[in-house]
């Protein structure tokens, strides 16, 4: 029993690492940090995108499976993301405009 709650103790520590991961990942994708391999910003709309989508299908393959506070982890980054997506693209869009 007690090596059982230390599995679910491990493996929640674990899933936030998993999704903090792709969160950072997608923040470097979105242009909002510096890469610390490249030491430089380098933005990639799709890649991003793809990230975002990668953790809204692990939301989608875990649900009813995790405790409160991860889906509600899962819930704000993914919506967070999205919104900073959102905002990205139309930047982008608009700088294509304006040349």
């Amino acid at each position: 029993m007690a090596d059982q709650l230390e599995d679910q103790q491990l493996f929640k520590l674990l899933f936030m690492e998993i999704v903090y991961s792709f969160q950072n990942l997608a923040i470097m994708q979105l242009g909002k940090v510096v890469n610390p391999v490249s030491n430089q910003i380098e933005k990639n709309l799709e890649q991003a995108k793809a990230t975002i989508e990668m953790l809204r299908m692990l939301k989608e393959k875990t649900k009813g499976n995790l405790s409160g506070e991860e889906s509600r982890l899962i819930e704000q980054v993914v919506l967070m993301l999205q919104l900073n997506y959102a905002d990205e693209a139309a930047r982008e869009t608009k700088e294509k405009l304006e040349k």
